[in-house]
């Protein structure tokens, strides 16, 4: 039994680096294999190639090279070594009509052996806000789109939570395997964005049962406690994140569409198309979760497994198949979410580590185990990561979510949602 566990734990761990692995390869570009790089792709806001655009390298040891950008409005410069440049787009070859980007030069660094990816986005002008209400209108509506993705992973880790009672560390790292899935199909393979972010959430999911079919489950098998399987779920981010650094670089990477976009104004609030899109899918997608949840079949058995797996297995449930079913659905949500994620941050391996705690955060706010309150605290978390940068410096803005998550728990400990339980 023994052996047949430490199998199948060998053989997740193997299937996911040996999709990763396909990644590496293919996406090792010249660049990359001869050293470090910087590079980048110009576009106008209809995501049209800017051509003939000259763009120079520098550091302060004297360094200087220049690139042109080519018919697809790709460029790339080729440095000496490890180190901060300095990119400078020259104005004067911008093609007439064409707004010069609003920060010019960029400074950056070069990674080892990793080509830097640089974003001049053309056309966009800095917007300028009029009072302290009309910032509070735009970064209200940025908090809701960024409660909405984080809601798409939070629900996923809460519903895990439920049915398993597993605290899963290694869910971050699940939502950037989802956003280096769909750049792999999208850059790489050339298909358009929205193919291949189905496909990057489909091997979100497919990562998901893999994990527990070949992990999880034989932990719960051999009666491996709670606390033991965090401990495991911990050392498992850490090897993922480890082996996406590996594998795709330390650089961020855009997708190959809709990157730049130029915004739409309502009022004092200014929105770019693929942001209103991701808003609607993701509130699309949570509607439906809520209602498979409340009117299925399936649904139903999940409630049940969450409030008591031993009663529900009486009943005649399959436990270990709603499990299965919840770690699919669980997994692909969160891919979901690092993909939209993705198309504002840009895809980092560092991603998925990045956002976990404000998950934590908006599931314990919302409730431990209740989808519907993973989802309200995602919003509130959102929400107030955003809006607390009216007061505070944006660096801080997390630590101001996470104290108004302390003060939440201290007046109502089981969170907005959760219900009371009795201990002893």
């Amino acid at each position: 039994m023994v052996h047949w566990s430490v199998t199948r734990v060998i053989a997740v761990i193997v299937a996911a680096l040996g999709l990763l692995g396909t990644v590496a390869v293919v996406s090792a570009g010249p660049a990359s294999a001869e050293g470090e790089a910087i590079q980048g792709t110009l576009r106008d806001l209809a995501g049209a190639p800017v051509v003939g655009v000259t763009i120079t390298v520098s550091n302060d040891g004297g360094f200087s090279d220049s690139s042109v950008s080519d018919a697809e409005g790709a460029w790339a410069v080729e440095v000496p070594g490890p180190g901060a440049y300095s990119v400078l787009l020259d104005e004067d070859t911008l093609p007439d009509g064409t707004t010069p980007p609003t920060v010019n030069p960029i400074t950056t660094s070069a990674d080892p052996g990793t080509p830097r990816f640089i974003n001049f986005r053309l056309g966009e002008r800095e917007r300028n806000v009029q009072s302290r209400w009309d910032r509070a209108a735009q970064l209200s509506v940025e908090g809701l789109r960024f409660g909405l993705v984080l809601a798409l992973a939070a629900v996923g880790l809460s519903l895990i939570y439920g049915t398993t009672g597993l605290t899963n560390f290694a869910h971050g790292e699940i939502m950037t395997f989802g956003a280096i899935s769909t750049w792999f199909f999208n850059v790489n393979l050339g298909i358009n964005l929205i193919g291949a972010a189905v496909l990057g959430v489909i091997t979100a999911g497919v990562f998901g049962w893999a994990q527990e079919r070949g992990l999880w489950r034989p932990l719960r098998k051999r009666g491996t406690g709670l606390i033991a399987m965090m401990i495991v779920s911990i050392g498992f981010a850490l090897a993922l994140a480890n082996t996406y650094l590996i594998i795709f670089g330390g650089a961020s990477r855009p997708y190959a569409d809709y990157d730049s976009q130029a915004g739409i104004e309502f009022g004092p609030v200014s929105l770019t198309p693929k942001d209103m899109i991701s808003m609607v899918i993701a509130a699309v997608i949570l509607a439906i979760a809520g209602l498979a949840l409340l009117k299925t079949r399936m649904g139903k058995a999940t409630r049940a497994v969450a409030d008591n797996p031993a009663l529900a297995a009486s009943s005649g449930i399959d436990v270990d198949r709603v499990i299965m079913v919840v770690w699919i659905s669980g997994a692909a949500l969160a891919g979901l979410g690092g993909v939209m994620l993705a198309m504002t941050q840009q895809v980092s391996y560092l991603m998925g580590t990045q956002t976990l705690l404000l998950i934590f955060a908006a599931v314990t706010l919302g409730g431990l185990g209740t989808a519907f309150g993973a989802l309200v605290g995602s919003l509130v978390v959102g929400m107030l990561i955003q809006l607390s940068t009216l007061w505070i410096n944006p660096e801080l803005k997390n630590v101001g979510a996470l104290l108004v998550m302390i003060i939440v728990l201290m007046v109502r400990p089981q969170g907005i949602l959760g219900r009371r339980s009795r201990v002893g």
